[in-house]
């Protein structure tokens, strides 16, 4: 790894923390996208270092969650079994799909993460009723199978999907849904960040190179003290920015990358007409 990479992960490590505490998302959804288009990197290498990350990150959350008395316990715990079997089987599942295939997947993700964000500017909901909330066993881990299969596919931590899911499924009031995925993810998150590295070398890239550990490792090793800085300003800036207009420019970075990942810009340039007609 050279200084102007190095250089590049500084950067994205404060800018990907500093949107994840300003904004409350998930570091993965700017260090996946950034990684690939900004750095080059393989899809699954990005995936693993990515996961590390997660990881590293959730138990701070966890413990500060905790202290709050925010964490719906026994919601995680009937949750967590299946959301471990389901991160090892996205996990497993993910070596098996083709980079392009799943960079296509994560555009669609990225859609998603966008739509979420467009209806939290425009709508706002009134926490359930206590009587109303779902939290039985089949309900609690259809939940969790669910966000730990798309966490485990995608190399995503998971909290972009799993809050709204907690929120719609077991209809939890959004701090509880927030805390409880935080107290999840400290176990999914280590979890599926072990797997994807020790099968890493499964994994080759287009031009035939078998990925390894070690790199994925070397990138988080970098990412990761940037992330939690990045991740302290970002809080820090919440209680100063007008978070309307920070959302705003997020969101248009993340569409760029979402059509980049989908193939979309190079479909939209070819349908603007040339200059010599």
């Amino acid at each position: 790894m050279n200084w102007l990479e190095i250089l590049g992960l500084i950067v994205l490590g404060l800018t990907a923390g500093g949107l994840g505490g300003l904004l409350g998302i998930g570091g993965s959804v700017i260090m996946i996208p950034a990684l690939m288009l900004l750095l080059d990197k393989n899809q699954h290498l990005a995936a693993a270092a990515a996961m590390i990350i997660n990881a590293a990150i959730a138990f701070p959350a966890m413990y500060r969650h905790s202290r709050a008395k925010a964490v719906r316990w026994d919601v995680v715990i009937r949750m967590l079994p299946a959301a471990i079997i389901c991160i090892v089987l996205g996990v497993e599942l993910s070596n098996t799909v083709d980079a392009a295939l799943l960079r296509r997947l994560f555009g669609v993700f990225l859609l998603y993460v966008i739509a979420m964000n467009v209806i939290r500017m425009v709508q706002s909901t009134g926490e359930p009723d206590v009587e109303a909330q779902r939290t039985s066993w089949p309900v609690c881990s259809v939940t969790g199978g669910l966000i730990g299969f798309v966490a485990g596919l995608l190399g995503i931590g998971g909290g972009a999907i799993g809050v709204p899911l907690i929120q719609r499924i077991c209809n939890l009031p959004l701090r509880q849904c927030i805390a409880s995925m935080s107290a999840l993810m400290g176990v999914t998150a280590t979890v599926g960040a072990v797997m994807k590295n020790v099968t890493l070398d499964r994994v080759a890239t287009a031009s035939g190179e078998t990925l390894h550990w070690m790199d994925s490792v070397e990138i988080a090793a970098v990412l990761l003290p940037t992330a939690v800085l990045g991740g302290l300003l970002g809080a820090t800036l919440t209680h100063i920015l007008p978070l309307k207009y920070v959302r705003f420019a997020f969101l248009v970075l993340i569409t760029i990358a979402a059509m980049r990942m989908l193939g979309l810009d190079q479909a939209l340039w070819s349908l603007l007409p040339s200059s010599g007609t």
